[in-house]
């Protein structure tokens, strides 16, 4: 029997993880697909602070190298954004006009940042932290400007403050709450990790507005930050690090439920049968998962379903 068409959008942790599962199980159900909005193989997001900090480089935080690919027969399309799902179709249209045909397409399409909606957070020099573009575009602009705003306290801005801290600019953190990683610390463990954090020469404004930001005296990029109290602060390189959502674009576009998330069932599957979810994408019984372990295990999960799909089919119980 021929193999069935198996298409992955989003080559990041969740999904790869949930074909590394499936290789285990059952490496010959399916022919695979694979849609990388980046020019990178699948790596490892948690380690980009390392990078931004010189301790690690793009290279060391690879996790499944294009050798991997290759050898379990994957097709991979890198820098390659999926724009459409035709569901009538069984296809996938890509913004270069490539299309796959599929006959289970499995969605880990990750999270969004979330962007202040403030005058001039479209300037150049205003740029989220989610992926190597951004974190090189950090690095670069370490090296020919001074200062930087973070705006936000929780671990993802800080992790950015202090990587470009030890590239030499000179930081400030600006958190709405009155105290760092209000949900994770109590005052008095946030007051200590502060205190750290100002020992080694960042600043931080806490309880604070951002207004607006600004651009330099040339228009060329962003130059100062504004807040609600009227205050300007100097700011070259400006990082959203104030949250995620889940990233439902495109399932929304194909008319698949979506409620603060993808919505799945126990299989990870979306209300239509032929699609499955996994990952920062996924609403689960109410919850949205950002940690690497559930999202590791909604892959097993989604695997081992896709693996008993695939042999019911090759045996004669289902036939589509």
């Amino acid at each position: 029997m021929k193999k069935m068409k198996l298409v992955l959008i989003g080559n990041g942790m969740a999904g790869v993880r949930t074909l590394e599962e499936l290789l285990k199980i059952a490496p010959d159900l399916y022919e695979i697909t694979v849609f990388g909005a980046e020019p990178y193989p699948n790596y490892n997001r948690i380690l980009l602070s390392p990078v931004l900090s010189g301790e690690q480089n793009v290279e060391q935080i690879i996790l499944n190298d294009l050798k991997w690919y290759s050898d379990n027969n994957i097709k991979l399309h890198l820098n390659k954004r999926v724009i459409k799902i035709d569901r009538k179709a069984r296809e996938v249209i890509a913004e270069d006009g490539t299309v796959e045909s599929y006959d289970r397409l499995l969605l880990a399409t990750g999270s969004l940042p979330f962007i202040l909606p403030v005058p001039g957070n479209d300037l150049p020099g205003v740029i989220a932290y989610r992926d190597i573009k951004d974190t090189n575009e950090m690095i670069d602009t370490a090296a020919s400007h001074k200062h930087a705003v973070v705006i936000g306290g929780g671990l993802l801005g800080l992790e950015a403050a202090n990587g470009l801290r030890v590239r030499g600019m000179h930081v400030t953190v600006v958190h709405l709450a009155d105290w760092l990683m209000d949900r994770q610390l109590d005052l008095t463990a946030a007051k200590l990790l502060q205190q750290s954090l100002e020992d080694r020469g960042i600043t931080f404004k806490l309880g604070t507005h951002t207004e607006s930001l600004l651009p330099n005296a040339a228009g060329t990029r962003v130059g100062k930050v504004r807040f609600k109290s009227g205050e300007e602060i100097d700011a070259d390189l400006v990082i959203m690090a104030a949250g995620i959502r889940p990233n439902t674009v495109l399932a929304e576009s194909a008319r698949i439920h979506c409620s603060r998330g993808i919505i799945v069932n126990d299989t990870m599957q979306t209300f239509d049968p032929l699609v499955y979810a996994v990952g920062e994408c996924v609403n689960h019984r109410g919850s949205v998962y950002g940690l690497v372990a559930p999202l590791f295990e909604q892959a097993k999960v989604c695997a081992n379903h896709l693996a008993e799909f695939g042999i019911a089919r090759y045996s004669g119980s289902v036939t589509s």
